[in-house]
């Protein structure tokens, strides 16, 4: 924008709002003005008293007007006594603009320049539902920080020195951040108003420009999604430390994050994120075999004892006391561990968990399909038993979208849970009975993908499970 020379509208063309055809692309950046204002400002300050650009300052084009990879576009604007202030943005192949603040002092005085970049922003609404950061954020001092838009309220401004670093303002998928010279001393700067407009800033050292001499400093500006590889890239390209963390991959990051890369290394290969969690599911397996295989081998021996424990029950029935004492005495014979089912889940739990988050904050899981109707394994799976799977023309609240693969998911926890042995206590045996039916509709409002994952592995478990119940039945 030449009013202020801004950077107040940017448009993501390789990302859109919805996964429907029509959908409008992504804007993230939009003028100062307007209900979802959010830009990319600068400010020159100087101790000198001289007339400076200021926001409502308009500015010319030297030359191109054109931003592309190929053709940069300078600005400048010049004051009353001659001192030429320019800027010259340059933008990669990707979503890195680099801009250029030159000042020519044409006067007679030597005078002092601080240049400052600043991200303005009125408070969006957020989606994290407390699962993830969005707000400002940097890595400054070499410390994460991180600044929710309640607390920049409070606080109403923030001052941290740091040489190097990075500042900005993160959303689920996208980022606006200053990254200025990693090898000079910088002043960042969270400010906050209460219903208005959030900051984040980056001061870079005064110079001092005698007569006739020109000064030029520099500021990267990343804007656009958080995709790992391209933080990573831009982490050695710029020699910025911890880029990657403006993706919140929560306190599991050094299992989350290898979980991603992982799966998207697969992908690569196999060109479809939902056939990378299948793999990645039966890898696990694999991988997690000798200890699921002693917990069923365990449970296959607590099946062929149900003749001795009925005994017991029968025994004892009028003393649950001595009934609990004798059982314990049985498995301790025989070697079995009662608790020995829960295993199976424990494993795969911090699995699912780290699963969940990839799903959740992963910008190449954003509307990423799978086959038939599931064209976001990032979102809910959209069919619901309510309206019969869409043969019926009723659009059911949000509540009831009880979609296929969380029905199948039930199905195959309750199977698996057949295979099981009974708990002695009828009470817990009548709540087992039901965790499929709350699972089922607890994830049903979850990512399709994580849903995908539970119930292959839960087929898989089932596979294992029977084929050893099996050998343990030859067997006795």
């Amino acid at each position: 924008n030449l009013k202020g020379g801004c950077l107040d509208d940017i448009t993501l063309l390789g990302y859109k709002t919805s996964v429907k055809e029509n959908a409008d692309y992504v804007d993230l950046l939009n003028p100062e003005n307007t209900k979802a204002a959010y830009f990319v400002d600068f400010d020159i300050l100087c101790p000198n008293k001289m007339d400076l650009p200021k926001k409502d300052s308009v500015w010319e084009v030297q030359g191109n007007n054109t931003l592309s990879t190929q053709t940069p576009v300078t600005i400048y604007w010049v004051n009353d006594h001659g001192i030429r202030f320019e800027r010259t943005f340059t933008i990669d192949d990707n979503y890195l603009i680099t801009v250029v603040n030159r000042v020519v002092n044409n006067s007679d005085d030597s005078i002092c320049i601080q240049q400052k970049a600043f991200i303005q922003r009125n408070k969006p609404k957020t989606e994290g539902f407390f699962i993830l950061h969005e707000g400002a954020l940097g890595f400054l001092d070499n410390h994460l920080v991180e600044r929710d838009y309640d607390k920049l309220a409070d606080n109403k401004k923030e001052d941290i020195t740091s040489k190097g670093g990075w500042i900005g303002f993160t959303d689920k998928y996208w980022l606006v951040a200053l990254v200025p010279n990693q090898q000079a001393n910088s002043t960042f700067t969270f400010t906050g108003k209460e219903g208005a407009e959030f900051s984040a800033a980056a001061k870079i050292e005064q110079k001092s420009i005698q007569p006739g001499e020109a000064v030029e400093q520099s500021i990267n500006i990343f804007v656009g999604p958080k995709k790992l590889a391209l933080l990573d890239g831009y982490e050695d390209s710029l020699k910025v430390k911890n880029f990657d963390l403006a993706i919140d991959f929560g306190w599991f990051y050094f299992l989350t994050k290898p979980l991603f890369q992982f799966l998207d290394i697969v992908n690569s290969f196999v060109g479809n994120f939902g056939i990378a969690i299948l793999i990645m599911t039966l890898l696990s397996k694999l991988l997690l075999f000798p200890l699921a295989n002693k917990s069923y081998r365990s449970m296959a021996r607590m099946k062929t004892l149900t003749p001795k424990m009925d005994q017991l029950k029968k025994r004892y029935k009028d003393d649950p006391v001595k009934l609990q004492k004798e059982m314990m005495n049985l498995y301790k014979t025989e070697k079995v561990n009662p608790l020995s089912g829960c295993l199976p889940m424990l494993i795969q739990a911090p699995i699912f968990f780290c699963l969940y988050k990839v799903l959740f904050v992963s910008i190449e899981m954003r509307h990423a399909p799978f086959f038939g109707w599931i064209h976001d394994l990032s979102s809910q799976d959209p069919t619901t038993i309510f309206n019969l799977f869409g043969l019926i023309p009723f659009t059911p609240p949000s509540f009831l979208m009880i979609g296929i693969w969380p029905l199948l998911m039930g199905a195959t926890m309750l199977w698996q849970q057949k295979l099981n042995p009974q708990p002695m206590d009828e009470a817990q045996a009548k709540m087992m009975m039901l965790m499929p039916i709350f699972f089922t509709y607890l994830l049903s409002s979850f990512p399709a993908g994580l849903v995908i994952y539970w119930t292959f592995s839960n087929i898989l478990s089932i596979i294992q499970q029977k084929a050893i119940m099996e050998i343990s039945k030859k067997k006795a």
